[in-house]
């Protein structure tokens, strides 16, 4: 039979309404935002006054309230309303195991079945004492009930979409549901389980890769707690930095914007970016003083220093030997003072290889040739009598290290790990979205004058995100309280240094400004930082800082 002609464009306002949220459902990520379009979507469709919908929790056996609405209560509860729900969940079954089917729409989540009400005060089966109180409360009459299960593509039951009190499009009263209203909320909520497995899956999968990189980031930080805490810390500074940047509507970086999209592949990059440390031997990670391998080798040094002092004493005693039983009392005290001033140089260069074996921010010249001087001009023999220079061509090497506790060769190891991480990174199939993680990852150690490394990048080859990453990592590792080699710096003392590299081109000038502009090493300090390392920083006197 013909529908009347109101009726017929009653209805396909409604199937287009029903194409427009399909799409729209496709196309949401965040879930709380995704279920409260599916409810406002199923009202609109079905003319529902209230509704709810109900998530499967398989780990308690319940359903829970996810996101409640009400038109002519005026209410909204979960989602992203901001006001939670206090009803408790639905147990799918009661204590001895068998289903709970007095509730309608635990009903429905078992049965798989829609479940169309007339009137819950007359109907039979199901207990609705908790919606009478509910109405006692609030005023309301609940009548018609309208419940559907969502179901994933394996044919299981996720959730349910409950809708209350159908309105009459001609009266205004209320009515049951029409099996035209049941037709097209079926219809929408089939869509939107599949819209929802979509997202949950997504999220899960993204929980899943998050979860992968924090395993490996465990794995550093297992092989190395210093550079687990870098792995940690450069993404926050990150993101702190890019949001600044995102933020700002005057000067060069007005024009950069970022989705919450390029936030995520971001956030990755940034969790990313020293993944290749894996491959760094520990002893050169953690190489706290300049002669440390898997041992400091300073313990080798004293022990040659005691041997020193040995012969010296044996020297001494056969000298006395030598002067006969009735030795001059002159010859003996410069025997005793020789001795003396042998011991006290001995000592000297002791506590001065010590100290070089610290390392620091810059070793003199003259120093480094003092090391050089000590090495050869004490021998030693050794446990199998040989007798060989004091010091060998690789401890002098490593104690004449000009700045830190690396050699160059060690450094060059160390500078290695980005080349692990481009190939680490550029070797996996990167989903679209995510396209540019190693191009922001492998970035870090460039520079804005192409001095830079791996690959010699300039800051016009550059993205802003790798130069941001650039920033974050060079900040942390001045401000770090936990290496090996060297107190955290002061945040006067970091920006300071920071400010030196602006101008000679190591990093970006205007991020730097923003980093500096917008307070953004403050708000890192504040949550990573010592108090004793917060200090007053006076803006004016940062090395080639633009306000």
């Amino acid at each position: 039979m013909d529908l009347p002609e109101a009726s017929q464009k009653d209805l396909f306002q409604r199937l287009e309404q029903l194409n427009e949220i399909g799409v729209a459902l496709s196309k949401e990520r965040d879930i709380d935002t995704l279920l409260e379009k599916i409810l406002f979507a199923a009202k609109t469709i079905s003319r529902a006054d209230g509704g709810t919908i109900y998530i499967v929790d398989d780990t308690t056996d319940c359903l829970h309230f996810r996101i409640l609405s009400s038109d002519s209560l005026k209410l909204a509860m979960g989602g992203t309303s901001g006001r939670p729900i206090k009803f408790p969940p639905l147990p799918l079954h009661l204590p001895d195991g068998s289903p709970n089917n007095s509730m309608v729409a635990v009903y429905c989540a078992l049965r798989h079945e829609t479940v169309n009400i007339d009137d819950a005060y007359t109907a039979q089966g199901f207990d609705f004492s908790g919606t009478r109180e509910f109405d006692h409360r609030t005023g309301y009459r609940s009548r018609s009930f309208l419940t559907i299960p969502l179901t994933n593509h394996e044919n299981a039951v996720i959730g349910v979409l409950q809708l209350i009190n159908c309105t009459s499009p001609i009266s205004g009263e209320l009515q049951a549901f029409p099996d035209s209203a049941r037709r097209l909320a079926e219809s929408l909520a089939s869509q939107a389980a599949i819209a929802l497995t979509n997202r949950q899956l997504i999220t899960q999968l993204e929980e899943l890769f998050e979860s992968f990189i924090k395993l490996i980031n465990t794995a550093i930080d297992e092989k190395s707690h210093y550079t687990g805490g870098h792995c940690q810390r450069v993404p926050e500074l990150t993101m702190m930095l890019a949001e600044a940047v995102n933020a700002t509507t005057v000067g060069p970086l007005a024009g950069f914007t970022m989705t919450d999209a390029d936030r995520y592949e971001l956030k990755i990059a940034g969790l990313l970016h020293d993944c290749g440390k894996v491959t760094t031997p520990v002893h050169v990670v953690d190489k706290a003083t300049k002669l440390e391998t898997i041992f400091d080798r300073i313990h080798l040094v004293d022990t040659r220093f005691e041997v020193l002092k040995r012969d010296a004493e044996i020297a001494m005693l056969r000298g006395k030997l030598a002067l006969g039983p009735e030795p001059a009392r002159a010859d003996l005290d410069q025997l005793e003072a020789d001795h003396a001033a042998a011991l006290a140089e001995i000592e000297a260069d002791r506590a001065f290889l010590r100290q070089a074996n610290i390392g620091g921010e810059r070793m003199s010249e003259t120093d480094r040739v003092r090391v050089r001087t000590i090495g050869i001009k004490y021998r030693w023999t050794d446990p199998t009598g040989t007798e060989a220079d004091f010091l060998s061509e690789n401890e002098i090497e490593n104690l004449a290290i000009v700045a830190g506790t690396l050699t160059q060769t060690e450094r060059e190891i160390i500078n290695y790990h980005i080349v692990s991480t481009i190939n680490m990174l550029e070797a996996l199939p990167w989903p679209k979205h995510l396209k540019n993680v190693p191009e922001y990852a492998g970035g870090h150690h460039e520079r804005m004058d192409g001095k830079g490394y791996p690959r010699g990048l300039t800051r016009e080859q550059m993205s802003v995100q790798a130069r941001v990453m650039g920033i974050a990592d060079i900040f942390e590792a001045l401000t770090a309280k936990d290496r090996p080699y060297k107190p955290g710096k002061t945040l006067s003392e970091s920006l300071h240094i920071l400010g030196k590299f602006r101008l000679n081109g190591h990093i970006d000038p205007d991020l730097f400004d923003v980093f500096v502009r917008q307070k953004v090493y403050l708000n890192y300090a504040q949550r990573f930082l010592d108090p004793a390392q917060i200090d007053n920083v006076d803006e004016s006197r940062i090395p080639g800082f633009q306000r």
